[in-house]
């Protein structure tokens, strides 16, 4: 007797992927009985199956390749049940109504003649909101499922209690400027800590550019089990909007986020908030409700506005991170980078930066840019 098949589609990226972690959990739970297949890209995909959270991998690297001719090669009948974890429609419905699986589990979408369902919600964060639509079909999850085991990782390369920073984000738009991100690492490692960038093998300019003088540039040298390896062993981690900060969250390690585009109330960390500290400006340049465009090709406002000196005080204020970095940005005031963070992380802010980041650029009160995750 065949074991009957649950196909869970969500072909996208990192980010997205150990987002989803926790409502693939929860379609095991509602379908006990069943064999989980994730139509995912195969990077992502392949690090959930050898983790046992899904137990086969369509190859899905984006909507499009996933069409009834592509699931024939690999499966013999249609899935009983299909769900939708990429969208809320109709092309991702679409997309799996064409296999004709006996059921779909989807956000409601009358453009695709799906009109069972939970309606999609806009402003609802990522994980809450995808549980919430596996809830509806008898699978109980939620942000706890979302962390990840330590067992099945290899060694870190790099050994253990270092500072992971990741420079790189998919768009211009998640990806705050580099001289910022060299200060950020310089002032660290002036302080101590060990730094080790990491980055894609298309990012190892930008890693060279932020590596400071002893730190370990790993960009281009990991597949993603060594990255997880390196991030779950890292003391903090310090990164924007992007697929590290949501290791960061499924090893349970801290960090500093960097968000412009995407409030992160929507995307932002869902378990263990005090491990975690969000940077945003959204607020001040919309009371109302700010959104960027995550995809766009030029810095974000929000994103433009985050100091140097904010990261810093946000890493002092990690336990994580030891006391010469608390103490340098005690002073965090209007006097700019070069003073408000000297005497604790050395000059490599101070002069390093100069005046393009230092005394031109004031500190704000930290306590105006860091933004609950609600």
């Amino acid at each position: 007797m065949q074991v009957p098949v649950v196909l869970a589609l969500r072909a996208l990226g990192l980010g997205d992927g150990l987002a989803g972690v926790a409502v693939l959990r929860g379609l095991r739970r509602a379908f006990p009985d069943h064999r989980v297949v994730l139509a995912a890209p195969d990077g992502i995909g392949g690090f959930l199956h050898r983790r046992g959270i899904v137990d086969e991998v369509l190859a899905t690297a984006e909507l499009t390749a996933l069409t009834p001719q592509s699931w024939a090669r690999s499966h013999d009948r249609p899935p009983e049940i299909a769900v939708d974890l990429h969208g809320c429609g109709p092309a991702s419905h679409r997309v799996l109504q064409a296999l004709r699986p006996g059921r779909l589990v989807a956000w409601h979408c009358p453009a695709a003649g799906h009109h069972s369902g939970p309606v999609h919600r806009l402003h609802e964060q990522e994980v809450l909101r995808w549980c919430r639509l596996v809830a509806s079909a008898g699978g109980s999850c939620g942000p706890d499922d979302l962390w990840l085991d330590l067992v099945d990782l290899p060694l870190s390369t790099v050994g253990a209690g270092h500072v992971v920073v990741h420079p790189g984000a998919a768009s211009r738009s998640r990806r705050w400027p580099a001289v910022r991100f060299a200060a950020v690492a310089a002032a660290l490692a002036d302080a101590g800590h060990r730094v080790v960038v990491t980055g894609s093998p298309t990012e190892r300019e930008l890693a060279a550019t932020v590596t400071p003088p002893g730190g370990a540039d790993l960009s281009g040298h990991l597949d993603l089990d060594g990255l997880a390896a390196v991030v779950a062993a890292a003391s903090l981690v310090i990164s924007g909007d992007t697929g590290v900060a949501h290791l960061a969250t499924a090893y349970r390690v801290r960090s500093v986020l960097l968000f412009g585009p995407t409030p992160p109330a929507w995307w932002g960390p869902a378990v263990d908030l005090g491990l975690h500290t969000v940077l945003w400006h959204g607020p001040r340049l919309d009371p109302a409700g700010y959104r960027g465009d995550p995809h766009g090709a030029d810095l974000d406002p929000a994103l433009q506005l985050i100091s140097v000196g904010e990261v810093l005080a946000a890493a002092g204020r990690l336990p994580a991170i030891g006391r010469e970095v608390a103490r340098g940005v005690g002073h965090h005031g209007a006097r700019g980078v070069g003073h408000g963070v000297g005497h604790g992380v050395g000059h490599a802010v101070g002069q390093g930066v100069g005046q393009g980041v230092g005394q031109g650029v004031g500190i704000p009160p930290v306590t105006d840019s860091v933004s609950p995750v609600t």
